[in-house]
């Protein structure tokens, strides 16, 4: 199976997505299809051998959009910045498009007024009745009981143009608006419409067309509705203000979206475009893109890291939360990595270039990000079925509405039916349905990273607020993953020095490639010991290691291993047991054939660990330690962190078996491990979690990377996912009751007992405020704070 990423154009709702998606899922050899409105792109997971990328854009292009493979040698940042540039794009359009049609439409409601006036008193001349639009609709009675007697006052002369002067201006302001400010509403329609669907943009374009064409036949032959009883009320500052207030909205919702991407553009930001490097001798700024691999680049304090490589000349402290949300500076020296984009505080020091372009951990982190804002969670489904027959299902109600009004409105039923019927079409547009779920998970997306947390996508980011289980590694995990020597205790029966005998032990340790071999190594050169080759060394998986130093047969190792010497351990047992009891893991040291003495080493627990795991418990979780150490050092080390519950002693395919029997009871589990030994239990879980950091992120290995390296990740990730799920229920369920109140209010379910009717006009600017309102609902997630 292969994946590709396919931009696509003309998309304005959960209508249009949702016929996207169908189109491609039907598509044999596709696996999987995501669309997504607010990224406005499909995600499809296809076999090559069933189908091509060609053949997947023509589908989408059979559906009446634009689509076009991605450039593929855009990297993560160029794709970025071309997103943001269309965004801008997008929104200063819709910006001058909206002001001028509002422009348009004032003027077209004053101009409105005397005509209305006029008309009126026609009706009265030839016995037709009134369209009823000035005691029934609030918009229409507040402009005439309010602005009219004000405009008569400083306009008078307005009142003394002919009817048929205002009606034709009116005309050729609302041609203009519609074939320059509204086109895009009718070509999208009428594409949509080719292929045998609808959308929002059919929807506006029923409706204001409807308006217009009643309008036209009201202007060239008046006598169809005077000879009726009918008022030839024209609708042309409606139409327009229809179109000027749905740019409006789309306008602060184009806005909102570019909001939406302020993570990530903060991300791209982050690289500098011009590094010092070192060439020929002699410093000179280049561009980042020319830089090679291995070539050395000078940074001064102060200065953002360029690209990411590993210090090879100099110290100096690395602000990197931007990447990991970890405050404090972290210390660098020589062999460390540093990371493009971070920022260098106190010290200069020459580092050489190593992952360049997509391959460095900026970029991982862009894309991945990319990649989570453009996917879709679970609970989007629900929206994508009622989409799929929602704008159907309007337009039929749009028709029931005219019909009754037409059979039971007590004077111009046919004005009513179709003021009425309009209202319908243009309330009803599904945008806060396709925004409602693909906003939310844009802002935590970028949230999530603001908090050193990338979730990769919507499916994830759902689950984690589903979490009952945190099963959680030990080494590395709970603990710093990093042992020291706490204990050293010479035998008593043995005359040496501590310091000799330390000597002979970590020169043995010297030649093992095991993690407590190195904490003794650390441990005595810390105290300048000098070291030895062993000869004759050897080592034994599972038990210790054995060699010759100073011509002092050594062996170092657990009882079990002292035993195969021969070796009686009981004079230092007891301190073992004690050890062993406080979290520690004791080895016995024997030199020539006797008990020597005792080393004892810990990983000891994260300072940050004990407050993540209660803050775990605050959120009604289970916390449960796998780890393949002893029960005794297990317990203790559960026992200071506060774990619940703990499985000792298990290797990789055991802490899958745990997994599965936790998920068998009913728990939904999420694994928190380092993401490369604890792979197998990460896939498993419904949530794999990988403790990473900012310098080596296992990006592949869980559904949630900790790019702190600590467990408060984990509580940041599930919070962040629980108030995430609350704003998605809380957009769709405004977007559905917004639709379940609106279309009946439209439709005149108010008139029978208040005697009001809602005006196009109303039901245009309440679709837009809906869309808007959705936008501003996922931004409060922006402002959301966690320990």
């Amino acid at each position: 199976m292969e994946t590709v990423r396919i931009p696509v154009s003309g998309m304005t709702c959960a209508a249009c997505s949702s016929r996207v998606q169908r189109a491609l899922q039907k598509q044999p050899g596709v696996a999987d299809a995501n669309v997504n409105l607010m990224m406005k792109s499909a995600t499809v997971t296809f076999d090559p051998a069933a189908v091509s990328p060609e053949s997947l854009i023509a589908t989408i292009e059979d559906t009446g959009y634009g689509a076009s493979l991605a450039n593929p040698d855009q990297t993560a940042f160029e794709e970025q910045e071309a997103r943001d540039r269309a965004q801008n794009d997008e929104y200063h359009e819709l910006r001058r498009k909206a002001v001028v049609s509002g422009v348009i439409g004032v003027i077209a409601m004053i101009v409105s007024m005397p005509l209305m006036s006029m008309l009126a008193g026609e009706d009265h001349a030839h016995g037709a009745q009134s369209s009823g639009a000035v005691v029934v609709d609030p918009f229409m009675r507040w402009s005439m009981d309010t602005l009219d007697p004000v405009l008569r006052s400083v306009m008078p002369w307005l009142y003394t143009v002919p009817a048929s002067v205002l009606t034709g201006g009116l005309l050729v302001a609302t041609l203009v608006v519609m074939v320059w400010a509204g086109r895009h509403f009718y070509t999208r329609a009428w594409a949509a419409a080719r292929h045998g669907a609808a959308d929002m943009n059919t929807l506006v374009s029923v409706g204001t067309l409807a308006a217009f064409g009643y309008s036209l036949v009201a202007t060239f032959s008046p006598a169809f509705f005077t000879t009726r009883g009918v008022a030839p009320d024209v609708y042309y500052e409606a139409v327009i203000i229809i179109i000027a207030l749905i740019l409006t909205g789309n306008m602060f919702e184009a806005r909102a979206k570019q909001r939406t991407s302020a993570a990530l553009r903060a991300l791209v930001d982050l690289q500098p475009q011009t590094a010092r490097v070192l060439r020929f001798d002699a410093e000179v700024d280049a561009p980042v893109d020319t830089i090679e691999a291995g070539e050395v680049i000078i940074v001064r304090p102060g200065e953002r890291i360029p690209v990411d490589g590993q210090i090879t000349q100099g110290e100096s402290a690395v602000d990197e939360s931007m990447l990991t949300g970890e405050s404090l500076p972290v210390a660098k020296q020589v062999g460390d990595r540093v990371i493009g984009g971070t920022i260098n505080r106190t010290g200069a020091f020459r580092y050489s270039a190593t992952t360049l372009g997509a391959n460095s951990v900026l970029a991982q982190i862009v894309k991945l990000m990319r990649d989570a804002q453009g996917s879709r969670a679970p609970i989007q489904r629900l929206a994508d079925q009622i989409s799929a027959v929602f704008v159907p299902v309007v337009i039929g109600l749009a028709a029931l509405t005219f019909g009754i009004w037409y059979f039971a409105a007590d004077q111009a039923p046919l004005v009513r039916a179709f003021a009425s019927a309009v209202a319908v079409l243009i309330i009803a547009c599904p945008c806060a349905m396709g925004l409602a779920v693909p906003t939310a998970v844009m802002v935590a997306s970028g949230k999530g990273a603001q908090l050193g947390v990338l979730i990769k996508g919507g499916e994830a980011l759902q689950r984690a607020g589903d979490i009952t289980t945190v099963v959680l590694d030990k080494t590395g995990t709970i603990t710093q993953g990093a042992p020291t020597v706490t204990d050293f205790l010479v035998a008593p029966a043995l005359a040496i020095d501590a310091d000799v005998l330390l000597q002979r032990v970590a020169s043995v340790e010297h030649a093992s490639e095991h993690p407590l071999a190195e904490s003794i190594v650390q441990h005595a050169q810390a105290k300048g010991l000098t070291l030895g080759t062993p000869e004759s060394f050897a080592s034994v998986t599972g038990r210790g290691v054995q060699g010759v130093v100073d011509d002092a047969a050594m062996a170092v190792g657990n009882a079990a291993f002292m035993h195969d010497w021969g070796i009686s351990v009981d004079a230092l047992e007891a301190d073992a047991v004690r050890l062993a009891g406080e979290g520690r893991t004791p080895m016995y040291i024997a030199m020539d054939g006797a008990l020597a003495g005792l080393v004892a080493v810990a990983d000891p627990i994260r300072d940050s660990s004990p407050r993540a795991i209660a803050d775990l418990h605050a959120l009604g979780l289970t916390v449960v330690m796998l780890t393949g150490d002893n029960e005794r050092t297990a317990q203790a080390i559960a026992r200071a962190a506060g774990v619940d519950r703990v499985v000792a002693g298990v290797m990789p395919d055991g802490k899958v078996r745990e997994v599965q029997r936790l998920q068998d009871e009913g728990a939904v589990v999420a694994m928190v491990g380092d993401g490369i030994n604890d792979a197998p239990a990460l896939a498993q879980a419904d949530v794999g979690m990988a403790i990473g950091s900012g310098t080596d992120i296992a990006v592949e290995a869980g559904d949630v990377v900790l790019m702190r390296g600590d467990l408060q990740g984990v509580v940041r990730a599930i919070a962040l996912s629980r108030r995430t799920m609350r704003t998605m229920k809380q957009n769709l369920f405004w977007a559905f009751i917004y639709n379940v109140i609106g279309i009946p209010i439209a439709a005149g379910v108010l008139y029978p007992a208040f005697g009001l009717q809602l005006s196009p006009i109303l039901a245009s600017a309440a679709m837009a405020f809906s869309s808007v309102s959705v936008v501003a609902n996922s931004l409060r997630l922006r402002r959301v704070t966690f320990a």
